[in-house]
């Protein structure tokens, strides 16, 4: 299931200033929720094992049954609706897993990914937005008048704005030392690439040409790159919200949609 990854010298950089007991593998197929029967496999590639252990008292009682999976006592990795690289730090030393769904993409976006990870794991940042929003995720979903899972993808974007706060200080000083430069065009390509699209979100939302939710997603990424963001989710890029999380996460929804 498991096979550590060879890591290009500047994801190897990062490793070493950010996260220095990380181990990087790749995983032999694709997963939403790391299943309870690799569990076996991947206590043979680290020291220990300690599960989260989420509140299920944190769920709304109307929520989608994709999210049983974070509570409990199971150890998960990776959340539905993660993207090609997942990370934890329930396993000691802290592990990044790469899936083979990332085959075929451009090598220097599939490093950016990776040292992403080991910049989160670094920054001890939340695994997933319920390690954000903890019992608030129910104030988060009351204020927030769409389907549950609409509410779940929206507290992602919100989660993915918090993390994207805190990593692009790391990101924006990659260009400051030769072995990490690459990294640093990737991010901002990236960002350059992603700046049109957010100059014309707000009318493409009023539009109905985009949804509410995938405009969050967009501005959420938004964030990680420092770009400018249009209303309201310029409110996630706040330093307010780094510094109070879950607490202002709930109180942009409410304002949102009073």
């Amino acid at each position: 299931m498991f096979e550590e990854r060879p890591l290009r010298a500047d994801i190897a950089a990062v490793r070493d200033a950010r996260a220095p007991d990380a181990l990087v593998y790749d995983t032999e197929r694709d997963f939403e929720v790391l299943p309870t029967s690799a569990l076996t496999e991947l206590t043979m590639v680290v020291d220990d094992v300690e599960p989260r252990g989420y509140d299920a008292d944190w769920l709304p009682a109307d929520h989608p049954r994709i999210l049983d999976s974070l509570v409990g006592d199971d150890v998960v990795v990776g959340a539905p609706g993660d993207g090609s690289v997942a990370w934890t730090t329930q396993t000691d030393p802290p592990i990044v897993l790469v899936k083979p769904r990332i085959e075929g993409s451009p090598d220097d976006f599939v490093a950016f990914l990776v040292a992403e990870a080991l910049v989160q794991v670094g920054l001890d940042l939340p695994e997933h937005f319920l390690g954000l929003f903890r019992d608030a995720y129910a104030e988060f979903a009351a204020a927030t008048p769409t389907d549950p899972t609409t509410t779940y993808q929206l507290a992602l974007a919100a989660s993915d704005a918090y993390a994207g706060l805190h990593t692009r200080e790391v990101f924006s000083a990659w260009d400051e030392a030769a072995e990490t430069a690459s990294l640093h065009d990737a991010w901002t390509d990236a960002g350059e690439r992603l700046q049109p699209r957010l100059d014309g979100l707000g009318r493409a939302v009023a539009s109905g040409d985009t949804s509410f939710t995938d405009a969050a997603e967009l501005a959420a990424a938004g964030v990680k790159h420092g770009l400018d963001l249009p209303a309201p989710f310029d409110a996630l890029d706040d330093p307010a919200y780094r510094e109070h999380g879950a607490r202002y996460a709930v109180a942009w929804a409410e304002r949102v949609f009073s």
